[in-house]
Parts: C-alpha cells; sequence; structure tokens
C-alpha cells in the first residue's frame, strides 16, 4: 500500500485513487486481498457509482421517496468522512449542489462531505462559482458553499483564476447575511492590484450603512497599508478578530482524515515545497508546512526559464515563492516577491523570514498577524472543548511561532493577545515550555495591560504551582527583561543625533514599564522563597536574574536600577549554599560600579540623556553592604545592620540562642556557606593538625 500522491497531469479515473487497489504494473497482479482491501474497494466501487449517479441526475429528487439517492448520499457522506474525496470528485459534487437540481437538505449534506484528501482543483471552484451567477441555488446553500470555501483556501492547487473573480465576489457585499464571509473571501485574494478607488468609496458607503463592522474594518486596512493614499480614514492598529468562525463541519473532519491517512501511510510524509502538491493537511501550521504552487504547472515554469531567463528576474513579474530556494535569489527578487495565500508556511522558511526582516511590508505583516492570531485562538489546547488530542501539533505550532520570533528577535502582536486571552484559563501544565517561551517575546506595552493580563495570572500559577513551574516563569521573566533590553539598545543605537530629544519623552514610559517588570518579580521571588523555604534552585534564579537588573545602566544604557528586595537579599547573603552567595557578592560589586558610574554622569553633566537616580536607591544599597561586609568581614552585622529587615538584634536576645562565638557566625570563616571551604584549606595548609582551629585562617 503506498500513500496517496496526486498528480494532477497522469491521474484521470476515480480507480487511482484507491487504496491498495491500483497495482505497478512492472509487478504481479495479487489475486488474493485482505479482508479490509476489499471492504475499501467496495466503498470506492460505490463512489464512483454515486458520482455517477449525480452526475446524470437532471429532475429535482425528493430524498425521503428515493432508496437509491439516499444510498448514493450516504456512499459520499461514508468515504468522505473516513478518507476524504479525490480532486475528480467535487467537481461532480459542486456542481449538483449548486445547480438546485435537489432539495436543500441534500444539497447542505453533499457541501459538509466536500472533505478533500489532497487537493481541490481550481477548475471545480470556478465551474462551482458560475452556478451562483444564476441563482439556482438558495441564499443558505450559497453561504454555506463560502463558508466551505473559506476553510479549504489553502486546498486548493492554483489561484489565478479565482483571483480573476475578485470583482464578481466583490458584487455579493450587497448582501448583509453573506457580507461577513464575503470580506473574508476577499481578505484571503487581494492583492495591490485589486484596491481600485470604486472599491473604496463601496466598503466607505457599506459602513456608514451598516456601521463600524469588524470583517468591514478588515478588508479598509488591508486596501490602506496596499494604497494609503487612497484610503484615507483613521483605522483602528488592531483588533481582537476580524472574521466570524467560518470552518463549520469541515475542519475537524479535514483533521480526522489527515490523521487516519498518516497512520495508514507506510512512509513519513516529506517537507514539501514546491509545485507538486502534498496529502491533505488540515493544520495549516503543523510541522510540515507548505507553499502553495502558483497558477504556472512546473512544466509550464521550465519552459519559461528555457525560452528567457532574465525574464525571472524582470521587474514587471512577481517571483513564483516556490522558486524561491537561495538567498542570492532572495536578493535578486525580494522587490518583487509575492507571498503565498497559505501565511503559514512563512515560519518555517527562513528566506521568508529574512524578506519580513528586510523589508518592512505592512500588508503581510497584516496577513501574517491575522492568520496566526485566528488559528491560535480556534486551535489553543486548553481554550477549545475536546481538543486536548492535538496537543503535539498544537506543542509544534508554538514551537514555530518561537523560532520565527527568535529569528526576527521581535514578538508578534497576536502571538501577545493569545496569551493575554489564554493566561487564566491556562493550567501551567499544557504546553509548558512553549507557553512560557512565548512569553519572553511579549512585546513593550503599558504596565496597567500587562498587570491585569500577564502578571497576574502567572502570580495565581506561580503560587499555586511546583518548585520548577516556578523556576521555569523565573527564567522566562528574565529573558522577557533581557529581550526588551537589547530592543532598547538597538532602537537607541539607530537613532540619529537629531532624534534624541524624542527619546527623552519615551524614556521615562520605558523605564517604568521595564521598573515594574523588576518590581512584579521581586515580590514573586520574596513570596515564592518563603513557600520553598529558601529553596536554593529557586534561588539560583532568582539571582540569575538580578545579574541583568545590576548592570541595566552600564551594559544597556538605561538609567534604572533597582535593589533587590530584602526578602531576597537576606536569604542569599545567609544561604547555605557557597555559589548563592557567590552570585550575591557579584551582583552586589556590579550594583556598585553601575552607581559609581551614574554619580559620575550626574555631576560631570556630559550626558545628553539624563536621569538622577533616587537617593532612596544609594540609601538602600548602602544599608546592603554594611551588613554584607558586617557579616563576613567585620563580624559585627548584628550590630550596626541598618535596613529594617535586617539582622539587627540585641546581644541579650543572642545569648539567649547559646552560640558562643555569635558575632563570628557569618563571617568568611565560619559562615555555613564558607565553612567547607575552611575545613579543606585546614586540611591542605596543616594536614597532621585535627584540632580544626579555624583561628589560624585570621
Amino acid at each position: 500500500k503506498q500513500p496517496l500522491q496526486v498528480h494532477h497531469k497522469h491521474q484521470t479515473d476515480l480507480s487511482a485513487w484507491r487504496k491498495g487497489g491500483r497495482i505497478d504494473p512492472e509487478k504481479s497482479v495479487q489475486n488474493h486481498q485482505s479482508p479490509k482491501d476489499q471492504k475499501n474497494s467496495s466503498k470506492q466501487d460505490s463512489l464512483e457509482e454515486a458520482l455517477s449517479y449525480f452526475e446524470k441526475v437532471q429532475d429535482r429528487v425528493s430524498l425521503k421517496k428515493n432508496s437509491v439517492l439516499q444510498k448514493h448520499l450516504t456512499a459520499v457522506e461514508s468515504v468522505a468522512s473516513q478518507r476524504g474525496l479525490p480532486p475528480e470528485g467535487f467537481d461532480v459534487l459542486l456542481n449538483v449542489a449548486l445547480s438546485g437540481k435537489l432539495a436543500d437538505t441534500v444539497n447542505t449534506r453533499l457541501l459538509k462531505s466536500l472533505i478533500p484528501a489532497s487537493v481541490i482543483p481550481e477548475d471545480s471552484v470556478v465551474s462551482s462559482v458560475s452556478w451562483l451567477c444564476v441563482s439556482k441555488c438558495s441564499g443558505n446553500i450559497q453561504l454555506l458553499f463560502l463558508k466551505w470555501l473559506i476553510t479549504v483556501f489553502d486546498f486548493i492547487d492554483h489561484k489565478e483564476q479565482i483571483h480573476a473573480l475578485y470583482g464578481f465576489f466583490f458584487s455579493f457585499l450587497q448582501d448583509e447575511k453573506m457580507c461577513p464571509y464575503v470580506c473574508h473571501l476577499l481578505y484571503l485574494l487581494t492583492r495591490k492590484e485589486s484596491v481600485k478607488p470604486f472599491r473604496i468609496r463601496k466598503l466607505l458607503d457599506l459602513q456608514a450603512k451598516m456601521g463600524v463592522q469588524p470583517h468591514l474594518q478588515a478588508l479598509l486596512s488591508l486596501y490602506k497599508l496596499f494604497c494609503p493614499e487612497l484610503v484615507t480614514i483613521t483605522l483602528p492598529g488592531k483588533m481582537k478578530a476580524y472574521f466570524k468562525n467560518s470552518e463549520g463541519p469541515w475542519k475537524a473532519a479535514i483533521n480526522a482524515v489527515r490523521q487516519r491517512n498518516q497512520e495508514n501511510s507506510p512512509v513519513p510524509q516529506p517537507l514539501f515545497v514546491g509545485t507538486a502538491q502534498p496529502q491533505s493537511r488540515k493544520r495549516k501550521w503543523n510541522s510540515q508546512l507548505i507553499i502553495p504552487a502558483s497558477s504556472k504547472t512546473k512544466n509550464n515554469l521550465e519552459e519559461d526559464r528555457e525560452k528567457n531567463h532574465v525574464d525571472l528576474y524582470s521587474t514587471n513579474e512577481s517571483f513564483p515563492v516556490e522558486q524561491l530556494q537561495t538567498f542570492s535569489q532572495l536578493l535578486q527578487n525580494i522587490h518583487r516577491l509575492e507571498f503565498p495565500s497559505q501565511m503559514g508556511s512563512v515560519l518555517t522558511n527562513p528566506l521568508l523570514l529574512h524578506y519580513m526582516n528586510c523589508i518592512k511590508d505592512e500588508s503581510v505583516s497584516l496577513r501574517l498577524y491575522y492568520w496566526m492570531g485566528q488559528t491560535l485562538q480556534e486551535e489553543c489546547t486548553w481554550c477549545v472543548a475536546n481538543s486536548y488530542q492535538y496537543e503535539e501539533e498544537f506543542k509544534d505550532f508554538l514551537e514555530n511561532v518561537y523560532k520565527a520570533e527568535c529569528f526576527l528577535q521581535e514578538g508578534f502582536s497576536s502571538c501577545e493577545e493569545f496569551l493575554y486571552k489564554s493566561l487564566p484559563l491556562w493550567d501551567g501544565f499544557c504546553c509548558r515550555s512553549q507557553v512560557l517561551r512565548l512569553v519572553s517575546w511579549i512585546p513593550l506595552s503599558n504596565f496597567s495591560e500587562m498587570k491585569s493580563q500577564l502578571y497576574d495570572p502567572l502570580a495565581q500559577l506561580f503560587f499555586t504551582s511546583s518548585l520548577y513551574f516556578k523556576c521555569s516563569v523565573l527564567e522566562s521573566l528574565k529573558e522577557l527583561l533581557q529581550n526588551w533590553l537589547n530592543w532598547h539598545v538597538s532602537h537607541l543605537d539607530s537613532e540619529s543625533d537629531s532624534e534624541v530629544r524624542f527619546l527623552n519623552t519615551t524614556l521615562s514610559g520605558l523605564v517604568n514599564v521595564v521598573a515594574e517588570l523588576i518590581h512584579f518579580v521581586g515580590w514573586i521571588s520574596t513570596v515564592g522563597l518563603r513557600l520553598e523555604n529558601n529553596s536554593t534552585l529557586m534561588l539560583y534564579f532568582i539571582l540569575d536574574f538580578y545579574e541583568t537588573v545590576c548592570d541595566i545602566y552600564l551594559k544597556y544604557n538605561l538609567p534604572l536600577l533597582i535593589m533587590p528586595p530584602a526578602g531576597v537579599f537576606y536569604p542569599a547573603l545567609l544561604s547555605m549554599d557557597s555559589v548563592s552567595l557567590n552570585q550575591l557578592c557579584y551582583i552586589m560589586y556590579r550594583y556598585r560600579t553601575n552607581l559609581v558610574a551614574a554619580k559620575e554622569n550626574e555631576l560631570s553633566k556630559k550626558k545628553i540623556l539624563q536621569y538622577k537616580f533616587s537617593s532612596q536607591t544609594y540609601q538602600e544599597y548602602n544599608q546592603y553592604i554594611i551588613a554584607m561586609v558586617g557579616c563576613l568581614w567585620t563580624s559585627s552585622a548584628f550590630q550596626k545592620d541598618t535596613h529594617p529587615q535586617g539582622l539587627r538584634m540585641d546581644d541579650e536576645l543572642l545569648k539567649k540562642t547559646r552560640v558562643q562565638e555569635f558575632k563570628t557566625s557569618f563571617n568568611i570563616v565560619y559562615h555555613p556557606a564558607m565553612m567547607g571551604y575552611a575545613v579543606l584549606f585546614l586540611q591542605q595548609a596543616w594536614p597532621d593538625d585535627t584540632t580544626f582551629n579555624f583561628s589560624l585562617i585570621k
């Protein structure tokens, strides 16, 4: 048994689609089939009979009184739900469903059975659209057909002829019921040449008549990106959802068919990029994303190359994206590259990501934003009922999104909206590493929005989850801070001196957002250490975060220094682990270096970007230094520590502990984290002395 491979030029009948029914002519014919093969063969025979029946239907037939119609309709539904329909079946079934020859009940069932096993021929779609011109079918059937067309858009083999019908589809905007779905279809089909002044006027008239509608706003936004000089009205920057869900019964059915076909396939499907078409893919975002072919066949493309190789690099025609194989091709054709309709293929194609990084094409960004937002919303494992069976596929998708963000070095706004919407519903377990990685690429935004939609849900999960989850959250927030700081540095370097005044107006906003993130991490760290009994593992991740914080002024050129809270500083200072103590000493050293540099710049007044640190920052640092030196060096922490949450205690209280040398308990020799090194030193310096006289070290 070979997996289904569709070749348009060679496949001419349904028998070629049978699983196990097509035998290589070079091999001997098998006379004996297994019961399963016989069952499959029987189903395909019944499908061929059904298609032949529907092709010959002339008069209106009642479903209740016709057992033959019921039999063939059931056969189509059975095969479609089990293995999907072959390309040749769509022309017959679309024509009969839209011709009005059968009752709406039958037509509805036929349209709901149009589940592709591989691809859908463009000619079948064009032929079916022609039935809409003569109004043979009811409005409900037309609406159902549009929903189906939107759902299976990426399964259509070519789209040039469909693009030619843009004006025809546009005329259906008059119908209020069909308008949202027509806008959705036009959104998928729109190119720059599709934008015309009369179409813009029509959309504006509809908006004046219907009010502000998301689907009209979406189409106008796309038009404005292509031709900003034609669309002069102000439009919202982004919306939660542009279009209604139009996937109906097909989405789950396509996924089930694809999964079943993959299980029955003896060989894994390769990553496919080219003009031929692989098996159906319900999830347009999975790890085997395809770049859809252009309307030309592979042979035609090769003929064109043979005729005139230079034509490929002319500026008059768009460059077929499926031919893009090398970086040099990208550089030569970057000005005339047209992105595929299937935006999911962009995520796993480095060349297309390079294009997005170099050419700030807002129409591409908008299309990718819309596609990704819809996909994340509809496929989220913990937001959509009965979708946990697809968790692995969703993980792969989130992984691809994260890798694309790392490649572009910026987060997707649609991903940010998905996180804000789904985190309150998240259990902290499903797709954990993928979700927390996406958190690290959330773009800069105002604090009030982040507090309610990011910090509050994360805090609830943080306090009620395991130690390892807490550490993962801290790691993610550290990477988020680093990404924000890197963004600031890159934008600061790219600005000219003439724009410094503008930076001064926005710097305070950036400082406030970064400061709130640091305060948030300080708060959850303090509570987390209490919950986890000052866990050494957790303390490592906390101090790792503050290694970034302590160098913000010098390393990232951001005038901000925030000391760790006492609930972090003192557990680290009194830690039993030498690594934590060492980290803390390094962090305090870097804080001093940054504070000294800030004080010098403040006094010299040579810096254009001035930001005076609060005296409270210096005071808090000095209190910590007094406590640290008092502990590790002068053995006077219990007497001289002035911090409100510090170690200062009366001698009478310390005597009640019955510790003989309580003053030296935390110096560099007797500190619990350093005691092992002190013993090792004594063993090496005086190997024969077994009294362990620690005063010798002094």
